[in-house]
């Protein structure tokens, strides 16, 4: 089986893998800055459009990824229950053939902000066709032109996407077990 076969076999468990990457290099990365207040919840199943919620202070974000073996994303369908939470974003991660991250695409607005208006993108077709042959429009979801995503290179700028300026301080002294004071 060749590796692109893979991805689409297994779409999946790439999506999933691609997803606790993501949470881990973001944590790594606010561990290294000096932050740790940060919260991570996952969604059971995506029906109210979004994957992830990562929360930081007042900044709550609902977080809709999506994964791609391309460098840039294609149209992406964003479902529209995202917009009715309070600070959703979209982050659209290529991925190379051995699931190595970045670049990103960010569609989203500034912490706090709601995400931008979907109203005026048409809604995409299913994947999945009828018995008929046809593929019904799936109403509930907007087709999001490439042309509206902003390529991020790394994962700081994304973390400081979603919760603005960041530290860049060290991370947190190493505690000794014994006395409970910095090494």
């Amino acid at each position: 089986m060749s590796e692109l076969s893979m991805h689409s076999l297994h779409s999946t468990l790439r999506e999933r893998i691609v997803e606790h990457v993501f949470v881990g290099e973001a944590l790594r990365t606010l561990w290294r800055r000096g932050v740790t207040d940060v919260e991570v919840l996952r969604s059971e199943f995506d029906a109210h459009g979004y994957d992830l919620v990562m929360a930081r202070g007042q900044i709550v974000r609902h977080i809709q990824f999506k994964t791609g073996v391309r460098q840039k994303p294609a149209p992406v369908s964003v479902g529209r229950a995202l917009a009715d939470k309070p600070s959703g974003c979209v982050i659209w991660i290529s991925v190379s053939l051995g699931l190595d991250l970045g670049p990103f695409w960010w569609f989203g607005a500034v912490p706090g902000g709601p995400l931008p208006d979907l109203s005026s993108f048409a809604s995409p077709k299913r994947i999945g066709r009828r018995e008929t042959g046809e593929r019904p429009l799936r109403v509930n979801h907007s087709k999001v032109p490439a042309s509206k995503f902003r390529r991020v290179e790394t994962i700081s700028e994304v973390l400081e996407l979603l919760f603005g300026d960041l530290p860049s301080g060290a991370p947190p002294a190493v505690l000794d077990e014994d006395t409970g004071t910095p090494e």
